[in-house]
C-alpha cells in the first residue's frame, strides 16, 4: 500500500515533506506551471529543483504504481514489436515488457483509464501501465522506433512494396508528387525541430549504398540520429523536400547547390544554411543552423578579463586591419560580429561583404558575394570604398587581389575586420606576405590578430573535482603553486549525453602589434621569431589561455590538448 494517497496530500506537498524541494521552490514551480501548464512534477524537474528519479519514485508511491527509469532499464524488443510506431507516438508510450500475454507499457500518466482501454482494444492484449518521465518516453520512442517511424508506416501503407516505392520517384513528375506527401513534409520538419531542441549546429543527411544516415553535430561532435532502415528508400523525396524549402532546383542532381531556409521552433526563428553535394549514392545534404541567440556580444565570448581589454582596444582603433584566424567552425565569424556590434552606433557607417551573410544586424549594410555573377570580395570592396564607410568587414581574405585591396583600405583611414586561415596569430603576417603582399604594407596596416579555437564546457550538473600534477602547467608557463592542482571534469549524466560536457566556449591567442613586431615583419623573419617577440610583449598562447580555463573549472585538460 502507498504511504500517501491523492486525497491525503498533493504531490508538491509530499516532495516538500520528503525534503526533496523547499516550500519556496514549490511556490516557484506552481507559478511556472500556471504559465506553461503541464504536470507539476515535470515543472519541478525542468526548473532543476529535484532529480527525475527522486521525484518519480515519490509520485509512483503516491499513485500506487511501479516507476521505471527508461534510461537505465532494458526494453524488451518483443514488446516493441507488439506496438506499431504510430500508436506509440500517438499515445506517448513505450512498450516495456511482454510476459504471460500481458503488455507492460510506460506512460507519463499510468492512471489514464481511457488510454489503457483504447490500447487493450487496439492491441487485443491485456495492458499493465508503469510510470515514466515524459521526456524519457519520447527519447526512448525515438531510440527504439527511429525518428519518423510513424511517418514511414504512413508512406509504406500508401506506397505498398519496395518496387512500387522505387517506381514512384522514377520521374520528375512522380518525385514532385512524392515531395508533396504530407508524411515527407512532416518528417523533414520533425528532423529540423529535433535538431534545434538538441542544440545541434549542423544536420548531415548522408546516403550510402544500403542506408541513409542522419547525424547532428552537437558541441562540435557528430551523433547518429536513429531512423528506420527503410527510410533510405525515400532519400530522394527527403532531399527534394529540403530543396523546395530552400528554393533550389529539384531536377538538378549533378551539381552542388546552396540555399537558405527560415523556420520557427517554439516562437524562435532560425536561419538554415543548406548545401547540397552530389555523391556516388545520391545527394548529400549539410544544413547549418543559425539563430539570433548565437549572435553574442563581446562580453559573452568567454574572454578572460585581460583579453577582453585587448580586443576592446583593437576595436576602438580608427584605422588598420584586424584579423580573426582559425580553422573552419572555430567561431571566427561570431567574434567579428561581436566586434562589429560594439562599433554599431549611429555615427558609424559599417559595410560588410560576406559569403554567406550569417547574421543580419540592424544598422549595418551587408553584401552577399556571388562568384557566379563575378560579385567577389575584391569586386565588392572596390564599390564599398565609394560609399565612404568608417568600418569594413571582409568575410575572408583568400587571394592576393582581396588581400591587396583590404590592406590598402586599412591604410587609407578605414578600420577593417576580416578572417584568415592560419594555425595561430603569429603566422598571419607571414601568410599575407606569402600571398604576395609587400612586408612594409603588412607591417604598417596590421593592428592585431585574434586566433581562436572552441572547447567544450564541463557539464554543470555532473562536474566533480579531481587533482592533476602541477608540472605540466608550470612547463607551459603558468604560475601555479603546489604539487597537485584541484580542477574539474564531467562525470557524465543524462543532460550531457554522458559526455561530461554541455556547450562550448572559445580560447584565444591575441597578438597586438607593437613597433618591435612591425620591424620583425619588415625584415621577413619566420613566424616562430614573431611568436617569440609577441610572447616577450605579454601575448598568451592558445594553450596557455586554455589552461587558464582549466584552472577556472570551465573545461578540461584533455579538451585543451585536443584543440591545441
Amino acid at each position: 500500500m502507498p504511504r500517501y494517497s491523492r486525497k491525503e496530500k498533493l504531490i508538491g506537498e509530499i516532495l516538500v515533506r520528503e525534503g526533496l524541494i523547499s516550500p519556496e521552490q514549490l511556490e516557484k514551480s506552481l507559478e511556472a506551471q500556471k504559465k506553461k501548464s503541464g504536470y507539476i512534477c515535470t515543472t519541478i524537474i525542468k526548473l532543476g529543483f529535484a532529480r527525475v528519479r527522486d521525484v518519480f519514485k515519490v509520485l509512483a508511491e503516491q499513485l500506487g504504481v511501479e516507476y521505471v527509469d527508461l534510461k537505465k532499464e532494458k526494453i524488451d524488443p518483443k514488446a516493441v514489436g507488439k506496438v506499431p510506431a504510430k500508436l506509440a507516438i500517438h499515445y506517448k508510450l513505450v512498450p516495456y515488457k511482454f510476459k504471460d500475454n500481458i503488455l507492460v507499457v510506460a506512460l507519463a500518466d499510468p492512471l489514464d483509464i481511457h488510454k489503457l482501454d483504447d490500447l487493450k482494444l487496439l492491441l487485443n492484449t491485456d495492458i499493465r501501465a508503469v510510470l515514466s518521465y515524459e521526456d524519457d518516453i519520447i527519447e526512448s520512442i525515438n531510440k527504439h522506433y527511429g525518428v519518423g517511424a510513424e511517418i514511414l508506416e504512413d508512406i509504406m501503407a500508401q506506397s505498398g512494396v519496395e518496387a512500387k516505392i522505387k517506381a514512384k520517384t522514377s520521374s520528375i513528375q512522380d518525385l514532385e508528387t512524392a515531395v508533396e506527401n504530407a508524411s515527407i513534409i512532416k518528417f523533414v520538419n520533425q528532423i529540423f525541430t529535433q535538431a534545434v531542441e538538441e542544440r545541434a549546429t549542423d544536420i548531415h543527411l548522408e546516403p550510402f549504398e544500403d542506408e541513409l544516415k542522419i547525424r547532428f553535430r552537437i558541441d562540435g561532435f557528430l551523433y547518429d540520429v536513429p531512423i528506420p532502415e527503410s527510410l533510405r528508400l525515400f532519400n530522394q523525396a527527403i532531399v527534394s523536400r529540403v530543396k523546395i524549402m530552400a528554393n533550389l532546383d529539384i531536377a538538378e542532381h549533378r551539381l552542388p547547390q546552396d540555399g537558405r531556409i527560415k523556420i520557427k521552433v517554439k516562437k524562435e526563428e532560425f536561419d538554415l544554411r543548406v548545401s547540397i553535394l552530389p555523391s556516388y549514392f545520391g545527394e548529400a545534404v549539410q544544413i547549418r543552423i543559425l539563430s539570433g541567440e548565437s549572435f553574442l556580444g563581446l562580453e559573452s565570448l568567454g574572454l578572460l578579463d585581460e583579453d577582453c581589454k585587448k580586443i576592446e582596444m583593437l576595436v576602438n582603433k580608427s584605422y588598420g586591419i584586424i584579423f580573426a584566424t582559425g580553422p573552419t567552425g572555430s567561431g571566427k565569424s561570431t567574434t567579428l560580429y561581436a566586434c562589429l556590434s560594439k562599433k554599431n552606433v549611429p555615427n558609424m557607417k559599417i559595410i560588410t561583404t560576406e559569403d554567406p551573410v550569417e547574421y543580419q544586424i540592424k544598422g549595418i549594410t551587408q553584401i552577399q558575394v556571388n562568384p557566379r555573377i563575378k560579385l567577389t570580395f575584391a569586386t565588392c570592396l572596390r564599390s564599398i570604398l565609394r560609399h565612404d564607410p568608417d568600418i569594413i568587414m571582409v568575410g575572408e581574405v583568400r587571394d592576393t587581389e582581396t588581400a591587396e585591396i583590404t590592406i590598402r583600405s586599412a591604410m587609407t583611414g578605414h578600420l577593417v575586420f576580416s578572417t584568415l586561415h592560419t594555425n595561430d596569430a603569429p603566422s598571419a603576417p607571414m601568410r599575407l606576405i606569402d600571398m604576395g603582399i609587400e612586408p612594409f604594407l603588412v607591417a604598417s596596416s596590421l593592428e592585431g590578430v585574434i586566433a581562436q579555437r572552441l572547447v567544450r564546457v564541463i557539464c554543470p550538473n555532473c562536474r566533480e573535482e579531481i587533482s592533476l600534477p602541477s608540472d605540466f602547467f608550470k612547463k607551459e608557463g603558468l604560475d601555479v603553486k603546489g604539487g597537485q592542482i584541484r580542477v574539474f571534469k564531467g562525470k557524465g549524466c543524462e543532460g550531457c549525453r554522458f559526455t561530461g560536457f554541455k556547450g562550448r566556449t572559445a580560447i584565444f591567442e591575441i597578438l597586438v602589434m607593437e613597433q618591435s613586431l612591425r620591424e620583425l615583419i619588415f625584415r621577413r623573419v619566420t613566424s616562430q621569431e614573431i611568436k617569440e617577440g609577441a610572447l616577450k610583449l605579454g601575448m598568451r598562447t592558445l594553450r596557455q589561455n586554455g589552461l587558464k580555463k582549466v584552472l577556472e573549472g570551465v573545461t578540461t585538460l584533455g579538451e585543451v590538448m585536443r584543440v591545441t
